[in-house]
């Protein structure tokens, strides 16, 4: 499919995909949905940890490079994982501008070293951060209990509702830690209904930029669907 660099409405770019005119991050802000979604409301609840995340959907490697510097300010050792099934181009790459649009200067080495990386292998960007990339379908997900927090960030429902089904969230399910969160940009009633189905107890939040809301799944440790309710 024939893909386009675009710029978002914070400055920061990404890539547009044509035949399904979707994006791989927010046409309101890449980094303001990355931010929101996966700092605030995820990586936040694991202040002074170490922590293991899986990010389904590693792209243009955005929600791995701001976990990065984040991890920094609240004292996190990380264990990253990130699952893409088409890696983006060098020319693709070469056109983000995210160490500029997040004054990261100082951590360009490290945006260079996530994608230059070896896919299968440990990579360490640094003692507290080890990134692996791995180069697979969702469907092909098959951790069990690996996984403090995951980011869930799929093409949407509307282009590949196969990635928001039962299947696939009772993957994730299974690969989360007792009492682990899954955090997506997502809020349609179907993927609730699927989270909820496979076992998740779900919130609702307030979304970023240009989105009303977003959810917040916790792996119910009962293994109890109906307790599953907002």
């Amino acid at each position: 499919m024939e893909r386009e660099i675009i710029r978002t409405e914070d400055g920061s770019t990404t890539i547009h995909i044509k035949e399904w005119n979707e994006n791989y991050h927010s046409k309101h802000g890449a980094i303001q949905e990355a931010k929101h979604v996966f700092i605030k409301n995820g990586l936040a609840l694991f202040e002074n940890k170490s922590v293991s995340i899986l990010e389904i959907g590693f792209g243009t490697g955005l929600n791995a490079f701001i976990t990065f510097i984040e991890s920094k300010r609240m004292n996190q050792s990380i264990k990253y994982t990130g699952v893409e099934a088409f890696p983006i181009t060098k020319e693709e790459l070469q056109a983000m501008n995210y160490v500029d649009e997040l004054e990261a200067n100082e951590f360009q080495s490290v945006f260079d070293s996530m994608h230059a990386g070896e896919w299968g292998e440990i990579n360490e960007m640094d003692s507290a951060f080890s990134l692996t990339k791995r180069q697979q379908r969702f469907e092909q997900i098959d951790d069990i209990e690996q996984f403090d927090l995951i980011y869930f960030d799929a093409f949407g429902y509307r282009v590949q509702p196969e990635l928001w089904s039962t299947d696939i969230f009772q993957r994730m399910y299974n690969s989360l830690k007792k009492e682990g969160t899954l955090v997506t940009y997502a809020a349609r009633g179907v993927v609730k209904r699927s989270m909820i189905e496979v076992g998740f107890k779900v919130e609702k939040l307030a979304g970023p930029p240009g989105k009303r809301e977003m959810f917040r799944a916790t792996k119910n440790i009962q293994n109890n669907p109906n307790a599953n309710v907002f």
